[in-house]
């Protein structure tokens, strides 16, 4: 049996694997698991590895971690997975695939082959809130949905967050999460973002005070801005693509994207050029002249709010 575990989603992934590789232990022995890295190894190590009857143990798995990055397996791999015995079990991790391969095409025909997206903001939120139940908790899927904007879409920090609020009390609430959990600055910066587009003066001044609580500079305000703007240009220019493509294109998180979206359909593209200018100009000013950068950039986000 061959087994491919693809995708960008590393969380789900590595869990599979764990999961996987525990079930073979308990059914024979350590001894028949083997691991090999195709960035390390040569050809010859990976078709042995591969080839070979198990030792001291009735049947053996083999976890082949980016075989692809060996030209020479990439060009034989259908041959070399064809001929592996019986007595052997196979799990072949490419965490990104190039579809248009040959290689893409056999292991998607003819393995056991599980994908592994990221997951966006309401498929974390329905994970959190299951993930919560089967450690014998709960959290309701809406407050689910805040834990992730509150901390992001990273679901090995999600998954501490979550462990974390469930030792404090097994029935999680928005209380819980506000006090034991600390807002990220990259979402912050969305909310603050989104609070002055909405015309919200008060709560996109309190969010910015909150930055500079957390000890984020100037500077670092000034970066995740540009590049809150520079996901909302990319959306703007992509004409009729749906979330998931422009994700996909821009090689960023289907989550940002649909966060981002809602603030895109509010400008139009000759107003995100002027807000990219006037944020160059600050950025600019504040490494040649002495200016007061904390009062230029509220009065940025006034202007945004106005």
């Amino acid at each position: 049996m061959i087994i491919t575990l693809t995708g960008e989603n590393s969380f789900a992934l590595e869990r599979a694997l764990r999961e996987l590789t525990a079930a073979f232990v308990a059914a024979h022995d350590e001894f028949g698991l083997e691991r090999v890295d195709g960035e390390e190894v040569e050809f010859a190590r990976l078709g042995e590895a591969l080839t070979s009857l198990p030792f001291l143990a009735d049947k053996k798995m083999v976890v082949l971690r980016r075989p692809s990055a060996n030209k020479q397996f990439l060009d034989a791999a259908e041959q070399i997975l064809a001929d592996v015995p019986e007595s052997t079990e196979v799990i072949v991790i490419e965490p990104k695939l190039d579809k248009r391969l040959g290689y893409y095409k056999y292991l998607k025909k003819s393995t056991d082959f599980r994908e592994f997206p990221e997951l966006d903001v309401p498929g974390l939120s329905r994970w959190l809130s299951e993930e919560a139940k089967r450690r014998e908790g709960s959290l309701s899927t809406a407050d689910a949905r805040y834990l992730v904007e509150r901390v992001g879409n990273n679901q090995q920090l999600l998954t501490n967050e979550l462990e974390k609020l469930l030792l404090h009390n097994p029935k999680i609430t928005r209380q819980s999460i506000e006090l034991l959990t600390e807002a990220t600055p990259q979402s912050t910066i969305f909310e603050l973002l989104e609070a002055a587009f909405a015309g919200n003066t008060k709560k996109a001044m309190q969010l910015y005070e909150e930055q500079r609580v957390l000890k984020v500079e100037p500077p670092q305000i000034i970066a995740m801005l540009a590049w809150q703007l520079h996901v909302l240009a990319l959306i703007k220019t992509a004409g009729e693509r749906q979330g998931q493509a422009i994700a996909s294109e821009a090689r960023l998180s289907p989550y940002v994207v649909q966060k981002s979206q809602s603030i895109a359909r509010k400008l139009s593209l000759t107003e995100l050029k002027e807000l990219v200018a006037d944020l160059l100009r600050i950025d600019a000013r504040s490494k040649r002249e002495n200016i007061d950068v904390d009062e230029a950039l509220q009065n940025y986000l006034l202007k945004l709010a106005s």
